[in-house]
């Protein structure tokens, strides 16, 4: 933070970094590890925590912020290339089309950087190239926190005394650490509530390693892929949680690759379901307190020492609202008479405003609040308008309705309606 009316605004890349500086200037870790840490070089990591040193948290932010490349091509040059690239050579590869444009335009630009404006436009597709699979044993990480492998595993925990539960697992990767919570099911919720947990637990940790659950990751094929006009990629609710929070996600491609945490659940489900059978528990609530007293335990016969001391769990930074990064957060637009409906549910948004799409936040505790940008509104509860039933008829099967338009619509002019149409 600045003193007196200055104002130091850090991205959460760069409080990551600052963080992680600290850590060196703290000996914690060395600058080696910083550098692994960070992505940089050795000796770009000396520069920055030269800087803090000197500076504080001012010395993380680049020198060149807020500046324009010295290189860029302007844009009407760019654009002139792409309307003579749609104009004379629109099935011509990038290769190919930056000679011609050289010999018969005389206009010279580099055949990558042409690759790289049509695929943004969308005039060039990518070849995908696959790479074979290939696997190896992985060697432990040597810090606590430098990777945690999470998983959900789904068995009848109870034994029928009560309903099937899901165990939310985490396990650090060096030592072998459990920390757990039951929930009625995996999903966003669930996930975002055991992760909250843990961090106010132990803290950030630098990476999870997890599978490609629908929770974690969108599967859909991206259509671009290639550096730097790929396809952003869609982020679930706690995909897009644990990028504002600093957290990398890697996603295992077989369950052999996360075995550490699928090893851990199976230890569990022989000795944690006969714990919970001595205790009597059948409900979530009893087994999750069976498992306060049976964690502890567990960690100290199972957890072993890291190679390196030091920790690399990050402490939450006061400038950052755990609760509103850990929520469900759904944009929508705000109509012209300040409504909008969120799960079948109108709101009529109280607040005036002319801000055109606001964000719902719905907090792990139940409580619903919508916001434009960091501004919170007031809001109520309507009912929505009442949709009118003239014009509809029913299918065989009641369940299903279908707008039929009346008599004398241009729509029906040819247009010939199935058997399965009942008649009034």
């Amino acid at each position: 933070m600045g003193e007196g009316k200055d104002i130091l605004m850090l991205s959460r890349e760069e409080i990551q970094r600052y963080q992680v500086i600290r850590k060196v200037l703290e000996k914690v870790i060395n600058q080696q590890k910083a550098a692994e840490y960070l992505r940089r070089s050795d000796r770009q990591v000396r520069r920055i925590v030269r800087r803090v040193r000197r500076e504080g948290e001012s010395g993380v932010i680049h020198r060149l912020r807020g500046r324009a490349g010295c290189r860029r091509i302007h844009a009407r040059i760019r654009e002139r290339i792409l309307g003579l690239y749609r104009r004379q050579y629109v099935d011509f590869g990038p290769q190919l089309a930056s000679e011609k444009l050289a010999e018969r335009d005389g206009v010279k630009v580099n055949d990558e950087t042409l690759r790289l404006w049509l695929i943004q436009e969308g005039l060039w597709q990518a070849t995908r190239q696959r790479k074979p699979k290939e696997r190896s044993w992985r060697a432990r990480k040597e810090h606590r926190g430098e990777m945690v492998q999470m998983d959900g595993s789904q068995h009848d925990w109870l034994e029928g005394r009560g309903p099937k539960l899901v165990l939310m697992g985490y396990i650090d990767d060096a030592t072998s650490r459990f920390y757990g919570k039951f929930y009625d099911y995996e999903g966003t919720l669930p996930a975002l509530g055991s992760l909250k947990e843990y961090i106010q637990r132990y803290g950030i940790p630098k990476t999870i390693y997890l599978d490609k659950h629908s929770t974690y990751k969108y599967n859909r094929p991206q259509k671009y892929k290639d550096w730097p006009f790929r396809d952003k990629e869609e982020l679930t609710q706690f995909g897009r949680a644990c990028g504002q929070v600093g957290i990398e996600l890697i996603y295992a491609n077989s369950p052999q690759a996360k075995g550490r945490v699928e090893r851990v659940f199976k230890t569990h489900q022989d000795r944690l379901v006969k714990e919970l059978r001595l205790a009597g528990a059948k409900t979530c609530e009893a087994a999750n307190g069976v498992l306060k007293d049976y964690l502890p335990k567990f960690n100290e016969k199972f957890e072993v020492p890291a190679k390196k001391s030091g920790d690399l769990h990050r402490a939450v930074d006061e400038r950052l609202d755990l609760d509103d990064i850990l929520s469900v957060q759904v944009a929508h637009v705000l109509r012209n008479d300040r409504t909008l409906l969120h799960q079948k549910q109108w709101y009529q948004v109280l607040t005036r405003t002319r801000a055109q799409r606001v964000v719902v936040y719905e907090y792990l505790n139940g409580r619903l609040v919508i916001k434009h940008r960091f501004r919170r509104l007031k809001y109520k509860f309507i009912e929505g308008p009442r949709i009118k039933s003239v014009g509809v008829r029913k299918f065989k099967n009641p369940r299903e309705l279908r707008y039929v338009p009346p008599q004398g619509s241009y729509w029906r002019n040819g247009l010939k309606f199935g058997s399965r149409l009942t008649q009034n």
